[in-house]
């Protein structure tokens, strides 16, 4: 189910967000690898999406994946939504904030936690709440 508030213009989007989060978020980019500050961010707390601050991940379901991007095996629920990704000539499931549609990164059955899951996100997606 998507439960998507009414989305910004794009212009209303370039005004709020940085440059960064722009490309990110609502051009579907993604950062460098090992490049992000919550890839090794080991903090208690809630990881939230930069874009309009929805809550996305609990810190207990982060873990280090070595693939060089804040990984998590599962998302609170509800909160993201899978899209069928077929650019770059692969077949992947996009995830994007279920609230304003922003870009996440991706999500894999290759997980190596109870869930078999691992939800690779942009850390420029991302903003942390500590507890």
């Amino acid at each position: 189910m998507n439960n998507k508030k009414p989305q910004q213009k794009e212009t209303d989007w370039k005004k709020i967000l940085t440059d960064e989060e722009y490309r990110i978020l609502r051009k579907k980019g993604t950062e460098m690898p090992h490049s992000g500050k919550f890839n090794l961010h080991f903090e208690n707390g809630t990881y939230c999406c930069s874009g309009c601050n929805e809550t996305l991940f609990e810190s207990n379901t982060k873990f280090d994946a070595h693939c060089g991007w804040p990984s998590f095996d599962e998302s609170i629920k509800g909160k993201v939504a899978y899209v069928l990704d077929k650019t770059h000539g692969m077949m992947r499931t996009e995830i994007v904030c279920n609230s304003c549609g922003g870009h996440l990164g991706h999500v894999f059955n290759d997980g190596p936690t109870k869930t078999g899951t691992r939800y690779c996100v942009n850390s420029v997606s991302l903003k942390f709440k500590k507890s």
